[in-house]
C-alpha cells in the first residue's frame, strides 16, 4: 500500500440505477417578482418569497407548474370542477393528470368516471386555478371555475333555520324565536340539497412520561350521524340549512313523529308536494369517498390541559375532531352553482 494511502480514492458503490439531478435553471430563465423584486423559478405562479403574482411569458407558460398547497380554513380558494360528459384522458395522461392534480391515479380515475360535476383541485388564487384548467384542456379533460364563495353570498356561509311555518303561499323560516321570518315563496325555492354530517370526536387522557413514551390513560370515542337539508331560493345564493336534530318539527303538526330521522323525511316529502319543480338532489353520500380526495374532512386539535394526577405525576388531555360540514357545504354550493349556470343559459 503507497505511503500515501489516506489519500486514496475508495470505490463508491450503488445499488440499482441512478437518477440524475435535475438541471438548474439558467440566469436567464429566472422569472423576477415585480412586488420584491426577486428572481424565482420559472416553475412557479407565485412569488416564492412574497407570495404575489409571477409575471407571464413565453417561456414561463410552457414550464409554470400549480402548486396546490392544502389551504387554512379561513383562506377562500378557487375550485377546477370537471364538467361532464365523463372524461376519459386514456392511460397515457391519466398519471400525469393525477401528478398535476397531486392526486392518486385511482382517486382520479374515481371522479372522472362519475356522471356528475365534481372537483379535481382547490387552488389558492384564480391564476393557478386558470393553469391548471389549461393543463387539463392539454391532456383532455374539460372543467370549469368555482369560487369557494359566490359574490353576492352570506360571508357566514349559510343560514341555520331551527323553525318553519308551511302554508299555500310559502314557507317562513325562522332562525331564533326573536328574529323575524324568512319570506320564501313555493316558486322561488328551486333546489334542496340533502346529506350527511358525520363527527368523529377522540378524547384521550395521557401521562406525561419521563423516559418512554406518554402513557395513555384514558381514552373515548364519539360519533354523530346528522341529516341535513340546503334550501335554496331563487333570489339568494346563501343556503337555509335545516338539521334534523336541531329543528322544531311541529310544523308537521299530526304528522310529527318521535324520531329526527323520520321527522325530517317526512318533511322532505312535505316540501316537494309544495314545489314539484325544485331540484333534489340527495347524491352527496355516495360520492364522499370521491369528494375526499379533493375536498377532505376537516380536523381539529384542541388541548383540555394538564391536570396533577398525584404528587409527581401529571396528565394531559387532548381532543381530535373529524368533521365533513365544510364539505357538504361545498358540495350544496357546487350543486347550487351548476343549477344557477344552467338558468342563465335557459335565460339568454
Amino acid at each position: 500500500m503507497p505511503k500515501d494511502n489516506e489519500n486514496v480514492a475508495l470505490p463508491i458503490l450503488i445499488d440499482g440505477p441512478t437518477e440524475s439531478a435535475p438541471e438548474p435553471f439558467a440566469p436567464d430563465q429566472m422569472v423576477r417578482c415585480d412586488v420584491c423584486l426577486r428572481a424565482n423559478p420559472p416553475t412557479r405562479v407565485n412569488c416564492l418569497y412574497c407570495g404575489g403574482i409571477l409575471p407571464l411569458n413565453e417561456t414561463t407558460v410552457a414550464l409554470q407548474k400549480p402548486t396546490l398547497r392544502p389551504l387554512e380554513k379561513w383562506e377562500q380558494g378557487y375550485n377546477n370542477i370537471l364538467l361532464p360528459p365523463a372524461a376519459n384522458p386514456g392511460e397515457e395522461n391519466l398519471v400525469p393528470a393525477a401528478d398535476l392534480l397531486r392526486l392518486r391515479p385511482d382517486d382520479l380515475a374515481r371522479i372522472l368516471t362519475s356522471s356528475m360535476p365534481l372537483p379535481l383541485a382547490r387552488a389558492a388564487t384564480m391564476d393557478e386555478a386558470s393553469l391548471v384548467q389549461r393543463r387539463l384542456t392539454g391532456l383532455g379533460i374539460n372543467s370549469c371555475i368555482m369560487p369557494d364563495m359566490e359574490p353576492d353570498a352570506n360571508a357566514m356561509g349559510l343560514v341555520k333555520v331551527r323553525a318553519l311555518d308551511i302554508d299555500d303561499a310559502g314557507i317562513c323560516a325562522y332562525r331564533t324565536p326573536e328574529t323575524p321570518a324568512i319570506q320564501i315563496s313555493w316558486p322561488d325555492l328551486v333546489l334542496m340539497v340533502v346529506g350527511r354530517l358525520v363527527v368523529k370526536r377522540v378524547e384521550l387522557k395521557e401521562q406525561k412520561g419521563t423516559r418512554t413514551e406518554n402513557q395513555i390513560l384514558a381514552a373515548s370515542e364519539f360519533v354523530t350521524d346528522e341529516i341535513v337539508v340546503d334550501l335554496y331560493s331563487r333570489k339568494q345564493t346563501t343556503p337555509y340549512r335545516i338539521s334534523a336534530n336541531s329543528f322544531d318539527f311541529s310544523c308537521l303538526e299530526e304528522r310529527k313523529g318521535l324520531l329526527a330521522s323520520e321527522n325530517i323525511s317526512t318533511l322532505l316529502k312535505l316540501l316537494r308536494d309544495f314545489a314539484p319543480h325544485a331540484e333534489y338532489d340527495d347524491s352527496f353520500n355516495s360520492v364522499r369517498k370521491a369528494l375526499e380526495a379533493v375536498w377532505p374532512s376537516e380536523q381539529q386539535n384542541e388541548s383540555s390541559g394538564w391536570r396533577r394526577e398525584r404528587p409527581g405525576k401529571y396528565s394531559i388531555g387532548s381532543v381530535t375532531e373529524l368533521s365533513n360540514e365544510m364539505q357538504f357545504l361545498r358540495y350544496s354550493r357546487l350543486r347550487h352553482h351548476f343549477q344557477a349556470e344552467a338558468n342563465r343559459k335557459t335565460d339568454a
